[in-house]
């Protein structure tokens, strides 16, 4: 992940679940009440009456007139709005009025607070109602056409219901019907009493005259402009160089963050490209012929965050093997993410066509750690294949590039290993500090201290001894959450031990696989050395599963950032304790497939995040200017029609 990417995914914290409609509904009743009792006044005749009386019918009168319409609103727009091929639920249409609600509260708020402190009258604070009314309207419009995608005279129809239901109360109970001189003996007999019944409303509610209506109208034309306007400049950069709009991926994003919605995955699908990604795996089985285990590096990366896409890849592997499955992170970046979890199943049909070609052999070499510059390589062949394990820790890494992996693995082949199953350990990162993260990209000095070290490791394995193999696993799905950076799969962990004949000295591996997203900085180390100081191993490796099921709401929940280190580290001690327990001869296979799936493609991933960052700062900056101008030509309008 490069940096611009981080700060698209730290904007996830910025987004929420909405509360269920009734919970928001129930506050705004609430809210209208105590907004009643502040703004509302009656003529007291006693202590006692203005205590009982009085109060409550104030908080009823902010009820009716405040709280209904957020009512209607939100019971009503999402209905409305799904009847004209929207998509917005109940639950965001609940919010979308409560907040509405409180903006018309905070205008009226000031206004009064104005009209007290200067010589304005009551009229100035119904010139603001107007205003927070339009104002409503207006961001009611920007939310509707962003979730739903409708256009505006479409997304207009359920964005005024809170507008036109507060217009109509006003309407009828300031009586200005009355003061229209319009009658008729069908009309004051019939209609009078239900369209203008002043009498019963509050005495403030006299200040509005019919010119508030005419400039509510006005205004909120005004305002529907400004938001087609907006979201055009906005979406004009999205629809000429990525071909897609802006207002898909805002809507997929806050669904799948706020809801849990696979929206986003639409949205991704638009900007997908084909790739062709090798699909290795190593798999062990006992002498009886049951599996017991399986690695499984497909070369993706699993992301981009959450269940969407790939993100859970490390569980959706585990669910589909027989033995204990190993699933670590392989050498792609976020340009190799998949696009829907639907392309899941295309790479677990890969993992069943490799696994069914399998065959099998006794034997292994004992592992051997390669290094040079700051890459170190962790390699073991099992008969004349090999697993290697690539680091640059205690130095600071993040994704090794798919184009740097497939020129790793290659390398390791040019001594003669047929399968090789190259692992980017994933174990050791500062965060999100930095212009790039320590990506490992095609032609930088670490990728070729890589190969280097890949070559070095296959040329020894590849002349090795062969000896008899033992292999012994252990999982603890532990306690910890993907908000404390630990996925569903826990700790596992393998120890492979190696003997050359009854008289030679075993040596022993432990690889521990952490389901969790790199680690925090000496972390790896740490729990290297624990390992093999507490359960006497030869040679350990710590990696990660890359997992982004713990990213849906912070960008670097790297392991270690939350967990504590040494609770960490004793149930690692105490998994490998029981790989060690487990250990019986076995033997194993390797191979790959090779599988078709839609990725975000080339350089795609940085382009999004470019955008999305820069619609960020960008339409700040945009959304104040035509605030600002919106605005200032409403005061002009009051001017100019006398309101």
């Amino acid at each position: 992940m490069t940096a611009t990417q981080s700060n698209l995914a730290g904007l996830s914290r910025f987004i929420f679940r909405a509360p269920s409609w009734y919970t928001s509904v129930a506050f705004a009743l609430l809210l209208a009440a105590v907004a009643g009792v502040g703004a509302f006044e009656h003529p007291e005749t006693s202590v006692v009456w203005r205590g009982v009386l009085f109060v409550g019918r104030d908080a009823w009168e902010g009820v009716f007139f405040i709280g209904i319409p957020t009512v209607v609103a939100g019971l009503a727009t999402a209905w409305v709005d799904r009847l004209v091929g929207g998509r917005l639920t109940p639950n965001r249409s609940s919010l979308l009025a409560l907040v509405c609600e409180v903006v018309i509260v905070a205008f009226l708020a000031t206004g009064a607070l104005l009209a007290y402190l200067t010589p304005l009258a009551q009229r100035f604070v119904f010139d603001v109602l107007v205003v927070a009314l339009a104002s409503v309207f207006a961001m009611r419009l920007l939310v509707i056409m962003a979730v739903s995608r409708s256009s505006l005279p479409v997304a207009a129809v359920p964005a005024s219901i809170q507008t036109a239901v507060a217009a109509v109360l006003l309407f009828v109970y300031s009586g200005t019907l009355r003061v229209l001189e319009v009658g008729g003996p069908f009309l004051d007999t019939f209609l009078m009493p239900y369209l203008s019944r002043p009498e019963e409303a509050p005495s403030e509610l006299s200040a509005i005259s019919p010119d508030h209506f005419v400039v509510l109208g006005l205004i909120c034309g005004l305002y529907a402009v400004a938001v087609w306007t907006f979201l055009y400049v906005v979406d004009r950069p999205w629809r000429n160089t990525l071909g897609v709009s802006v207002l898909d991926f805002l809507r997929g994003f806050i669904g799948h963050i706020a809801e849990g919605t696979r929206e986003l995955e639409d949205f991704f699908e638009q900007l997908g490209e084909e790739a062709v990604v090798p699909v290795t795996v190593l798999s062990i089985r006992t002498e009886d012929g049951d599996e017991k285990a399986r690695w499984v590096l497909p070369m993706i990366h699993p992301g981009p965050m959450g269940e969407i896409g790939g993100g859970n890849l490390p569980v959706r592997i585990a669910e589909s093997t027989d033995g204990l499955a190993f699933p670590p992170h392989a050498t792609a970046g976020h340009d190799f993410n998949l696009v829907t979890e639907r392309e899941v199943d295309t790479v677990v049909a890969a993992v069943d066509r490799a696994h069914s070609r399998l065959t099998y052999s006794p034997t292994a070499t004992e592992s051997v750690r390669t290094t040079a510059g700051e890459a170190s390589v962790l390699g073991q062949a099992f008969d004349d294949d090999a697993l290697l394990v690539s680091t640059f820790a205690p130095e600071f890494a993040d994704d090794v590039e798919y184009a740097v992996g497939l020129s790793t693995a290659a390398e390791a082949r040019t001594a003669g290993l047929d399968d090789v199953l190259l692992v980017d350990a994933h174990n050791s990162n500062n965060g999100l500090d930095g212009p790039d993260l320590g990506h490992v990209t095609p032609g930088s000095t670490r990728s070729f201290d890589m190969m280097q070290a890949a070559r070095r490791a296959g040329e020894r394995l590849a002349v090795a001894p062969r000896g008899d193999l033992s292999v012994g696993v252990a999982w603890e799905r532990t306690d910890w959450t993907p908000e404390e950076g630990i996925g569903p799969l826990g700790i596992r962990t393998m120890v492979a031990e190696v003997s050359a004949g009854d008289d030679a000295d075993s040596q022993t591996t432990a690889y521990v696989l952490v389901d969790g997203n790199n680690m925090e900085p000496g972390l790896r180390g740490h729990l290297v050395d624990a390992v093999v100081d507490a359960v006497d191993t030869d040679e350990a490796e710590v990696m990660t599963t890359d997992t982004h099921i713990v990213n849906t709401v912070e960008a670097d929940n790297q392991v270690g950032a939350v967990v504590d280190r040494d609770a960490l580290t004793d149930v690692v001690v105490d998994v490998a304790r029981e790989a060690v327990a487990d250990t019986e001869p076995v033997e194993t296979g390797m191979a790959t497939e090779h599988a078709e799936v839609t990725v975000f493609g080339n350089d795609r991933t940085e382009s999004l995040a470019s955008h999305a960052n820069a619609a960020v700062s960008m339409g700040g900056a945009l959304a104040a200017a035509v605030i600002l101008a919106s605005l200032a030509i409403s005061v002009v309008l009051f001017f100019v029609t006398g309101a």
